[in-house]
C-alpha cells in the first residue's frame, strides 16, 4: 500500500465511508507480507518513497511470480532488476504493461501519472559501459526523475565531454560509468559542482581485473564530492541520484 492509498483509506474511515473491521482487513499487508519464501516490505513506499525492488538474480521464476504479483498488486511503480527475458515473460503475464528493457535487464510498469522531476545526468566512458548506465538510467526514471544522458564521451577523446560542459553545469546529480583505468568520474567532480556518483563496470581487458582496476580509481578519485558504487551497481547508482535530485527538489519547494 503506497502513501496516497494509505491517506484515502484513513480518509474513508475518518468520513465514516469504511468501517474499522475493513481497514484493518487492508492494512493488514503493513508492514510486511510472509509469502513463506519472502518477507515483502510494503511499508517501504510509505519510507522511502518507493515500493521494494526485485532482484532477480538467485530466484526461480515461481518465487518471482509470487513476489511480482503481490508487489503489482499493491503498488505502483515496479521494478525487477537484473532480469532474463525468460523472467520477463513471467512478469508480462501478471502485467501487460510491464516492459523489459534488454540492455539494461530490467522489467519495469511505470506510474503513468506520475511526473519526473529534477535533471539527472547519467555519463559512460564507453559504449561497452551502456548496459550498466541503463540500468541507472531506468532506475532513475522509474522512480521520477528526469534523465538526460551522455553516453561514450570517455577520456580517450576528453574534447567530447568537454564540448557537453552545458550539460554538465544543468544537472542536479551525475552518474558517471566507465570501465577500463575508472578515470571519467574524476574528471567530471573536478568540472561541476553538483554531486557526482561513480561507477565502475566490469568491462576492460584483463589488468583491469573485472572492474576492480576501476573501483580503486574511483575510491581515490581526486575530485572532492565523488561517491563510488559497487561494481556493475547501475541499479544502486540510479537509486541513489534518484534521492539526491528527489531531495534537492523537496528542498527547493519548502525553501
Amino acid at each position: 500500500m503506497n502513501r496516497e492509498r494509505l491517506e484515502r483509506l484513513l480518509g474513508e474511515v475518518k468520513s465514516g465511508k469504511a468501517s474499522i473491521a475493513s481497514a484493518l482487513k487492508q492494512l493488514r499487508s503493513l508492514p510486511f507480507e510472509d509469502l513463506g519464501f519472502a518477507s515483502l516490505d510494503h511499508h517501504r513506499s510509505i519510507r522511502q518513497g518507493f515500493p521494494e525492488v526485485i532482484l532477480c538474480e538467485g530466484k526461480t521464476p515461481a518465487q518471482i511470480r509470487g513476489i511480482a504479483g503481490s508487489l503489482l498488486k499493491h503498488h505502483r511503480p515496479f521494478l525487477a532488476t537484473r532480469a532474463t527475458r525468460d523472467i520477463a515473460a513471467v512478469i508480462k503475464r501478471i502485467n501487460r504493461r510491464a516492459v523489459y528493457h534488454e540492455s539494461a535487464r530490467i522489467v519495469a510498469v511505470r506510474d503513468a501519472q506520475r511526473r519526473l522531476h529534477g535533471r539527472v545526468l547519467v555519463i559512460t566512458a564507453g559504449t561497452s559501459d551502456v548496459p550498466v548506465a541503463e540500468e541507472a538510467r531506468i532506475t532513475a526514471e522509474v522512480m521520477g526523475s528526469r534523465v538526460e544522458t551522455l553516453y561514450d564521451v570517455g577520456v580517450a577523446g576528453i574534447h567530447r565531454l568537454l564540448g557537453r560542459h552545458q550539460q554538465l553545469t544543468d544537472a542536479h546529480v551525475i552518474v558517471v560509468v566507465a570501465g577500463m583505468d575508472g578515470v571519467l568520474p574524476s574528471v567530471v567532480g573536478g568540472l561541476v559542482e553538483c554531486p557526482v556518483v561513480a561507477v565502475p563496470t566490469s568491462r576492460g581487458y584483463g589488468a583491469s581485473f573485472n572492474g576492480l582496476a576501476a573501483l580503486l580509481t574511483m575510491l581515490n578519485s581526486c575530485a572532492a564530492g565523488v561517491g563510488v558504487m559497487n561494481i556493475d551497481n547501475g541499479f544502486g547508482a540510479g537509486c541513489l541520484a534518484h534521492r539526491i535530485n528527489a531531495f534537492g527538489m523537496k528542498q527547493d519547494r519548502s525553501g
